[in-house]
């Protein structure tokens, strides 16, 4: 089937066959060898308006579609990946539109059904490999007492002596470990002050431009948010460590999973375990919010210093270009 083919697929197909529709377009999709980002573009403004209308199996064969193809378009796998696993599964497992930053907020979100498919994956980032064994053995993730005491109480009555009945329930044990790994990756907003300095748009040019792999694209999306110079963000994002990346997050009032996906785009050789994802996670809760908004407030009067100093040299060149200019016409007029 030719790209004109897919094109021209929703002209063909009978109005209101939300199903026929799904599934053809993506049929016709997957044909294609080497699709543009055009076509790639019309898949998903074609089929996503539709996702809410098809049934589980159209979503479940275009899920199975899709894990084969090269070129899947992204936002259509990744919502595909938010479905329950008996869908998503091939794309958990096969899928390369999923980067590693979506795998470990999937888990973040889903727990074990999502992480068993996603370890099945061939060449898995170690470090998710990692958090999904510590899913899997809740008892080597570590979490503050008061916590554990919290989310392990019993609720009704207190377990009998028997050993049967002191061996824990298999569904609670994957519960616990579901809560603890998404203590990691808290989903945004719980916990979080309501954020006057920051809109989603905002955050969202943050998290695209941190998945790029441009450096560039970044720092400019986070001079705008902290409202300080272009050369003031390189060199935030430039250390060798990520301290000065960690207060410019906190400044912005981000939610711990918001400001962890963009550390590891930027920072991904600083978190090659569990351990230093909890480090971070630590020193971001410690962190005060005033003491980052302080640095903050420091970068942007380096960044006024810098403006100053730049308009008074201007200045400067500027009254020496014009006294030189007198001084010229001074000596035409004198020869």
């Amino acid at each position: 089937m030719s790209s004109s083919d897919f094109r021209h697929i929703a002209i063909r197909t009978e109005a209101g066959k939300a199903e026929r529709l799904f599934r053809a377009a993506v049929s016709a999709f997957c044909s294609l060898t080497r699709p543009s980002r055009r076509e790639i573009a019309q898949l998903e403004d074609l089929t996503l308006p539709l996702f809410d209308e098809v049934s589980v199996e159209s979503r479940r064969y275009v899920a199975a579609a899709l894990s084969e193809c090269e070129y899947a378009p992204a936002a259509l796998v990744r919502r595909l990946a938010e479905e329950p696993v008996e869908i998503a599964a091939p794309l958990l497992t096969r899928s390369n539109a999923l980067s590693d930053i979506d795998l470990i907020a999937l888990i973040g979100r889903h727990g074990l059904p999502h992480a068993r498919a996603i370890a099945r994956r061939k060449e898995l980032n170690p470090t998710i490999a990692q958090l999904i064994r510590a899913l899997e053995k809740p008892t080597l993730v570590k979490t503050r007492p008061a916590e554990t005491v919290a989310k392990l109480a019993p609720v009704e009555a207190e377990p009998t002596s028997t050993t049967e009945n002191r061996r824990p329930d298999p569904g609670v044990a994957e519960e616990d470990a579901r809560r603890r790994l998404r203590s990691m990756m808290r989903r945004a907003g719980e916990g979080v002050a309501v954020n006057l300095f920051l809109g989603q748009p905002t955050y969202v040019k943050l998290r695209e431009t941190a998945l790029t792999g441009n450096a560039a694209f970044f720092q400019t999306a986070l001079a705008d948010a902290l409202d300080i110079d272009f050369a003031m963000a390189r060199s935030v994002t430039e250390q060798s460590s990520y301290a000065a990346l960690l207060a410019a997050l906190k400044a912005l009032d981000l939610g711990e999973d918001r400001a962890f996906l963009i550390a590891v785009a930027l920072y991904p050789g600083e978190f090659p375990h569990p351990q230093a994802i909890r480090l971070f996670l630590d020193r971001y809760r410690l962190l005060h919010r005033e003491a980052a908004l302080d640095k903050v407030r420091g970068w942007k009067a380096e960044t006024l210093s810098r403006a100053i100093r730049g308009n008074a040299i201007e200045t400067a060149g500027g009254g020496r270009q014009a006294s030189n200019g007198d001084e010229k016409a001074a000596d035409r007029k004198a020869s």
